[in-house]
């Protein structure tokens, strides 16, 4: 890792919606449609904001990195992604995480910055998470690797990227940082629900219940 660190956000936009019945990223939530939720979370986390993987367009949101992996799932709009900026680290965020704070975010990058971790996610409640996720830009090949053989889903690229690259994969366990005082401007939600999934429309409902909650 080169002693330089630029980091960029990129929204994963490129899901089939099969079970939401429409569009994912333009399902409102709160009066907006979750890409907006999505962007918003990345740049209040001091990032620079982009859109990979779109399925409709979204230039009114932030700008869109052209999709070389097209209806290659998440993988392949982290591919493209990386394939298109040239900072060293980029935080990827599904669209459908509209509750997560951006202190996680920020407190991401900076586990990654300090750490020299190639890949770095959070863990909740024992488990590590997908998203959000700092990846350095160096991991391309590996994830590109990754995704030509089909080897599972992101995470399983992720730790092989960083074993192929001889770093480490750093998770930061949430509820310790919390605990920690480190993660202190994150509202009233707990921490399982700062990584609730929009996936159908019982969950806007639910993440409708937890903004509600949070407001009050």
């Amino acid at each position: 890792m080169s002693g330089s660190f630029e980091a960029a956000g990129f929204v994963l936009a490129g899901g089939r919606s099969s079970r939401m019945g429409s569009e994912k990223a333009l399902i409102e939530l709160a009066g907006e449609p979750l890409v907006a939720h999505a962007v918003r979370i990345l740049r209040q986390a001091g990032l620079t904001v982009a859109i990979a993987g779109a399925r409709s367009p979204l230039e009114g949101f932030a700008p869109v990195v052209p999709d070389s992996e097209p209806d290659r799932g998440p993988l392949g709009g982290i591919c493209s992604a990386l394939d298109f900026t040239a900072v060293t680290h980029a935080v990827f965020l599904s669209v459908d995480m509209p509750l997560l704070p951006s202190c996680l975010v920020a407190l991401l990058l900076e586990e990654a910055r300090v750490g020299r971790a190639a890949i770095t996610v959070p863990l909740t409640d024992g488990y590590a998470q997908t998203f959000p996720v700092v990846v350095e830009r160096a991991a391309l090949p590996w994830l590109r690797t990754a995704l030509e053989a089909g080897r599972g889903g992101c995470y399983l690229a992720f730790q092989a990227a960083a074993a192929g690259m001889r770093q480490t994969l750093k998770v930061l366990n949430v509820e310790q940082a919390v605990k920690d005082g480190r993660l202190t401007a994150a509202g009233a939600l707990p921490v399982p629900d700062w990584f609730l999934n929009v996936n159908e429309p019982a969950d806007v409902a639910r993440a409708d219940e937890c903004l509600a909650g949070r407001r009050t």
